[in-house]
């Protein structure tokens, strides 16, 4: 993943966790004053319907100013007349449960005598609540010269009724938040991967272009052995000489291919392209696969359908992920190598099949066979030796010249890879 992507994640991201909790605030909030609101709604009604029994009495309530809210939580009510304590809580109970409040009251009334609020009594309505030695605050003193006979009502746990009344709001808040935690712990995670994948990138690209050195040295020294008449006079050096310049070889193929993998994840390789006349370009790479496959007692059989397609490619990729291609077949095989290579015209586009009856892939494998560094269990198979970069590579290879790539597998069966160009 490039830096521009990760980076175009952390902002993007963080701007959409960011929006998300503003509205999620603002909803909130809004859903507090709404509760607020309700909560106030409801006690209006429940205090109009007591002074409402009062008048019933016999009581000339006040045309106005009848209830004032002193505070968020306390109420008074004017009565304009002595009050019955017997008789308030009877109505508050009864109005209370009506309207749906049940949450924890206190009241009191207003003594004209020593201008104090008395018969402050807790109201519960728990079952066998045991209010004897709970705390009663006193209330305060309405001060409004038009109040004389009056009551005043708290409700000490109002935040509270409005917490229980928002508790699916506040576990979506919850949930919010947690996503939001787990969001910021991921983008902690993305940014140290991507900051070591960066490290794990230049010290391959480093190692590799430290490695090509020797291996030119090597090369070089091992043409001088195999050059030599006193070499070539005596089998036993000669073959060491030989060995160590195909290992040379094989070493320099996959120090080459570690750096074209390196070069496609960072975006800073171009394709040559070319207008390539496919079925003798194809020949050429076949006519030098065909004598590794038969020194190893096997067959490469071809049936090319392509005399006159030409494609558009880069030559030296192209020829790359054949021979790739064609080796993995080769390598793959059980016992004698039996690789077919066709070609066919399908519509505008042009297919390559290759083709074994090797050892197969298991259906959960296929999904992974195209990953970096990612091998196939061979089970008792010791001779195949490579990093898992070579299918990854043709992937990449055919994805940059927008062609696409098919894989059909059957465990024990075989494999045939599909290019359609």
């Amino acid at each position: 993943m490039s830096n521009n992507i990760v980076i175009r994640i952390v902002v993007f991201g963080t701007l959409a966790i960011l929006s998300i909790i503003a509205a999620q605030t603002w909803w909130v909030t809004n859903i507090w004053d709404l509760k607020e609101e309700e909560f106030h709604e409801k006690v209006n009604i429940a205090l109009l319907n007591v002074a409402g029994e009062f008048e019933k009495l016999g009581r000339n309530l006040p045309e106005y100013d009848l209830i004032n809210q002193v505070s968020p939580n306390f109420y008074v009510v004017n009565v304009n007349d002595n009050i019955n304590a017997s008789n308030l809580e009877y109505f508050l109970r009864s109005e209370m449960e009506t309207v749906g409040l049940t949450e924890e009251f206190q009241y009191g009334i207003y003594n004209c005598t020593n201008k104090n609020m008395v018969w402050g009594e807790l109201i519960t309505y728990q079952p066998n609540a045991d209010t004897t030695n709970v705390k009663r605050e006193g209330l305060p003193v309405y001060d409004d010269e038009n109040f004389e006979y009056y009551f005043g009502v708290t409700f000490p746990n109002r935040g509270n009724w409005i917490l229980n009344n928002m508790r699916p709001t506040l576990f979506l808040t919850f949930i919010l938040l947690i996503t939001s935690l787990f969001f910021m712990y991921s983008m902690f995670v993305i940014l140290r991967q991507q900051r070591l994948s960066e490290m794990q990138k230049d010290f391959i690209n480093n190692m590799t272009h430290e490695f090509k050195t020797p291996i030119s040295t090597i090369r070089i020294s091992a043409d001088t052995f195999l050059n030599n008449q006193k070499i070539k006079d005596d089998p036993r050096l000669s073959q060491y000489a030989r060995i160590i310049k195909d290992q040379n070889t094989r070493l320099n193929n996959q120090v080459e291919k570690v750096l074209q993998i390196a070069r496609i994840e960072q975006d800073n390789f171009k394709l040559n392209l070319e207008e390539i006349a496919l079925q003798p370009f194809l020949i050429k790479i076949l006519n030098g696969n065909k004598l590794n496959i038969e020194a190893l007692g096997g067959t490469l059989s071809t049936d090319l359908n392509t005399p006159d397609a030409i494609v558009k490619a880069d030559r030296l990729h192209f020829n790359n992920i054949l021979h790739n291609l064609i080796d993995n077949a080769t390598k793959y095989s059980k016992g004698e190598p039996d690789v077919q290579v066709r070609t066919y015209t399908k519509g505008r586009k042009n297919h390559i099949e290759i083709k074994d009856t090797g050892i197969g892939i298991s259906k959960e494998e296929q999904v992974k066979i195209f990953k970096k560094f990612y091998r196939v269990p061979t089970g008792n198979i010791h001779n195949v030796k490579g990093f898992g970069l070579g299918l990854f590579y043709v992937k990449n290879i055919c994805k940059s010249h927008n062609w696409k790539l098919e894989l059909e597998s059957e465990e024990g069966v075989g494999t045939t890879i599909r290019i359609i160009l």
